[in-house]
């Protein structure tokens, strides 16, 4: 065999002629005219041995530069947070790493338990009702959390925050467009959502309300509020919470959140590069049979031992499709189950000392921006995220950073022109006091 990773051996070539009724590959394809087959050569390299393509891609990713060397200060929606070694211990067994969609529940039990406990995991942080066995991403699950709204108020209207983040704005954005839904952005004051124009936005037409919590700029909104405003207005109230702050904030279905989503990654997915992540949706008792993707129910069999089964799906995304709020038929198994180890692994203790931490070093940070002359921006209740003017393009900073060990901040310029030379910084429970003194420090240097 020449390539010890294909089944299909010279042999296997030859029989598969011989069956076929032709003698070479040449003859095979000798109905295909002359002067439309391609006879030169490709613009690729030359085929190597596989020690030395692995010499190659190994000099390759190493020019990449990492949060395991790097200090990371870039979120943005990704972030660099402590994963507990037991998940892909857990995650890589072959059980797991291969499974399948588990219609079988004869032999997908354990599947199914683990995607019942994520379920289980996120109603309690939460606070909400019911959660579906994952999503996509945060982005996806917000925008099926709009649709959902539309479909069940039967309006077509969505305000939502500019405070969203842009990426999760654009995806909302994409799926309205298909489904004939306007989109209407609610202005923000001072790093969070301006209420008084919310007021003036919302109609008899608006299906819900989308906002996110903490926001794309780490700012803690006023979801009672919010929440109050659109139900008074027969709108439902959607919230993209980051998981990890809801073990301090208060859980969005305490504040009058129809629908709460968002994205697991900061339970025990690493970065990679932007994905896979995993995406939650959650949701109140009302809306349990709207639910786009798969929900995992706890029964018993005949002979009264507990079990798993998929228990409930929205029938009309397979078989009224007309009447369909959603056409997902999937789910992100395999990553769900990472942050339900994860968060097993941590416990309520844990997710709620990873969250403090969160706060008390981006406190740290804000003061130590501030005492350092620079401005920072919006107010402080901020939860991970800080936003610093950091008084140069953030493309030079960021470079100036990188060769001394750091990652930067997101550069805010990027999605709003009058946020140009202000970055984004994520603090998280993996920086050190020296990591963030060493940022501070390597700012002043810039401007020295």
């Amino acid at each position: 065999m020449k390539h010890r990773y294909l089944p299909m051996t010279e042999q296997d070539q030859k029989d598969m002629l011989n069956v076929i009724g032709v003698s070479s590959i040449e003859e095979l394809f000798s109905a295909i005219p002359e002067k439309v087959r391609f006879t030169g050569e490709y613009n690729i390299k030359q085929a190597k041995s596989e020690t030395s393509l692995l010499k190659e891609l190994s000099r390759l990713a190493a020019k990449n530069v990492n949060a395991q060397d790097y200090a990371s200060f870039l979120g943005a929606g990704v972030y660099d947070h402590y994963k507990p070694i037991i998940v892909d211990h857990v995650i890589s067994r072959s059980e797991f790493y291969t499974a399948y969609t588990p219609y079988q529940p004869e032999i997908s039990q354990g599947e199914l338990q683990a995607i019942f406990e994520f379920q289980t995991m996120i109603c309690e942080l939460t606070g909400m009702d019911i959660a579906n066995s994952s999503m996509y991403d945060g982005g996806t699950s917000l925008a099926e959390g709009g649709t959902l709204a539309a479909g069940y108020t039967r309006r077509k209207k969505l305000l939502v925050s500019s405070t969203v983040h842009p990426e999760s704005q654009a995806v909302v954005q994409s799926y309205a467009n298909g489904q004939s839904i306007e989109t209407v952005t609610i202005p923000n004051t001072d790093g969070v959502t301006d209420i008084e124009k919310l007021t003036e936005l919302i109609d008899d037409q608006t299906a819900a309300v989308l906002v996110q919590y903490p926001n794309f700029y780490g700012q803690v909104e006023d979801l009672q509020k919010m929440s109050e405003i659109a139900h008074a207005n027969g709108a439902l109230f959607v919230v993209s919470a980051n998981p990890l702050a809801l073990g301090v904030l208060t859980p969005p279905g305490a504040l009058g959140a129809d629908i709460t989503v968002g994205d697991a990654q900061p339970f025990g997915i690493a970065e990679s590069f932007g994905g896979p992540h995993c995406g939650y949706f959650a949701v109140s008792k009302k809306l349990m049979r709207k639910v786009p993707g798969r929900l995992v129910g706890e029964t018993t069999d005949d002979q009264g031992r507990r079990g798993y089964v998929l228990t409930l799906q929205a029938r009309e995304q397979h078989i009224r499709r007309d009447k369909a709020t959603s056409n997902i038929c999937s789910n992100q198994a395999l990553t769900a189950l990472a942050a339900s180890v994860a968060m097993t692994a941590l416990g309520k203790k844990g997710i709620k000392e990873i969250a403090y931490q969160n706060i008390a070093k981006t406190a740290y940070a804000r003061q130590a921006f501030e005492q350092a002359g620079f401005k920072v921006k919006f107010g402080p209740a901020h939860f991970n995220e800080i936003v610093i003017d950091c008084k140069a393009p953030i493309k030079e900073v960021n470079k100036h950073l990188l060769g001394s060990g750091i990652i930067g901040g997101y550069d805010l310029g990027l999605v709003d022109e009058k946020l140009a030379n202000h970055a984004l910084i994520a603090v998280t429970e993996q920086r050190t006091k020296e990591e963030i003194d060493a940022l501070v420090q390597e700012l002043e240097a810039i401007h020295a």
